[in-house]
């Protein structure tokens, strides 16, 4: 039987834009993921510790303020600080194309920007964390 993954969807920062992750957290449920939306306002260190105490497989960033570039790399080394290198991270709302190689430098895996359809995100995470899964064993 194939495992069910568990997803943190967070909006961190103080953008109280969430409809957008509203929509995500539904998609990946239906998609088959066990899904945690943490709400509004959350900062880097309450997501990470979300992902610590759900052992969470990946964590969802949504931002939509424009401060990915301190936010996203931020919870990345939150999740670093409480050992959990292995949580995929991936991100979505309004970035620069000229911003996503360096959160994929600061270990963001993927970002998904306005139009993304669910199921490209949806097919994405399940074949990251397969494969991630399968390189590990």
């Amino acid at each position: 039987m194939e495992r069910r993954y568990r997803v943190v969807v967070a909006k961190p920062g103080l953008d109280g834009h969430d409809r957008g992750v509203k929509v995500i957290a539904r998609a990946l449920r239906d998609a088959g993921f066990e899904v945690i939306y943490t709400g509004l306002f959350q900062t880097p260190e309450q997501v990470a510790e979300a992902v610590l105490q759900e052992d969470a497989d990946a964590v969802g960033l949504s931002v939509l303020s424009g401060a990915h570039m301190t936010l996203f790399p931020r919870v990345v080394d939150e999740l670093a600080k409480r050992g959990r290198h292995d949580v995929l991270v991936f991100g979505g709302g309004i970035v620069p194309e000229a911003d996503i190689a360096a959160l994929a430098e600061a270990g963001v895996a993927r970002i998904f920007t306005p139009g993304a359809s669910m199921a490209s995100i949806t097919t994405w995470l399940t074949e990251a964390l397969q494969a991630r899964e399968a390189h590990s064993t």
